[in-house]
């Protein structure tokens, strides 16, 4: 009987130590991530929501925040003159600069992966250009769009075309910027080129025994396999364009004869004509020109929640270039 009721212990006792293994393993898992979920709520986290806090209320750094509801996200919408113009702006640049750059450095990958003489030099001449400094690229660019000293212009001049003001014309700055962005569009170029080097020939080979021509390739063997890395340059290149503020800043800045883009805010930031004042530029001047801080925080909160929304619609689009979203 003692024998048995020994053997009922410890089986009844068994049970216990996969649950003991399981909440060992969790805490092991814990400790490890938690540097990486320390920084999330410290930096994201507490940021988001002090910023939702801090957006209905008036505050200046300085003072107490002051609770008034709405109003600042009523100012926003209804009264406040530049917004609307900083939206449109950082609009273009996601709908147009981000499909030219990104497309661009598709186009410039697939031609590097068919290359056989010099591939390696014309790889580093291409990726190159993404080293240089923002700050140096965008002046260096508009030195060489300078309108009357400028090289470009002067190019234009041999063949008889007179050259745009550039970046002092409010319809070709943003589009400078473009080419900007494509000169530039080196580290997105160099991931294509991998993806591209990373389709195997055998689909193009079974694709050619089918009658494919070179366009059904690209839409049906091409795009389908190079669909994921497509779409983290969508992403990546989508956010960088709501963000867009250093190369709008300085070219502004320089663009307009003052080289600091401290110096002025309001009067330097967007030149010319407010062409190139961006969201966040704006949100910039309102919490740091005017120490706004409740009014930009209601900047900041309208931001993520835009940028959230234009990323989950761009995440449900691509799924129709995947093969499980053909499927």
């Amino acid at each position: 009987m003692t024998t048995t009721a020994h053997s009922a212990g410890r089986a009844t006792a068994r049970p216990a130590r996969p649950s003991r293994y399981r909440r060992r393993r969790n805490l092991v898992t814990l400790a490890l991530l938690a540097p990486a979920l320390l920084g999330l709520a410290i930096f994201f986290v507490y940021p988001l929501i002090a910023s939702v806090y801090y957006s209905f209320t008036r505050f200046d750094l300085i003072s107490p925040p002051e609770w008034i509801g709405l109003r600042n996200y009523e100012y926003l919408f209804t009264q406040d003159p530049n917004v609307w113009t900083a939206t449109l702006n950082t609009l273009w640049f996601v709908v147009i600069w981000v499909p030219v750059k990104t497309g661009f450095a598709l186009v410039v990958a697939g031609l590097l992966a068919r290359a056989r003489r010099a591939s390696g030099v014309w790889r580093t001449i291409f990726y190159l250009p993404a080293l240089v400094p923002p700050v140096a690229s965008v002046v260096a660019f508009v030195f060489l769009f300078n309108p009357g000293t400028g090289p470009v212009n002067q190019v234009l001049a041999w063949f008889g075309i007179k050259g745009p003001l550039w970046f002092n014309d409010p319809a070709w700055s943003k589009p400078s910027l473009v080419l900007l962005g494509i000169w530039v569009m080196g580290d997105i170029m160099i991931i294509f080129l991998a993806a591209l080097l990373d389709v195997p020939r055998e689909q193009y080979e079974a694709a050619s025994l089918d009658g494919a021509n070179g366009v059904q390739k690209v839409r049906y063997v091409t795009l389908p396999s190079v669909a994921p890395v497509l779409l983290f340059a969508a992403v990546t290149g989508v956010i960088a364009a709501i963000q867009y503020f250093t190369e709008a800043a300085v070219a502004s800045s320089v663009a307009s004869g003052k080289a600091v883009v401290g110096e002025g805010i309001g009067s330097t930031l967007g030149y010319p004509d407010n062409s190139l004042l961006t969201y966040t530029q704006w949100l910039y001047v309102r919490g740091f020109g005017t120490y706004q801080l409740g009014y930009a925080s209601a900047l900041a909160v309208l931001l993520f929640v835009v940028a959230a929304i234009i990323l989950l619609l761009l995440l449900r689009r691509f799924k129709a270039f995947t093969p499980e979203g053909a499927q």
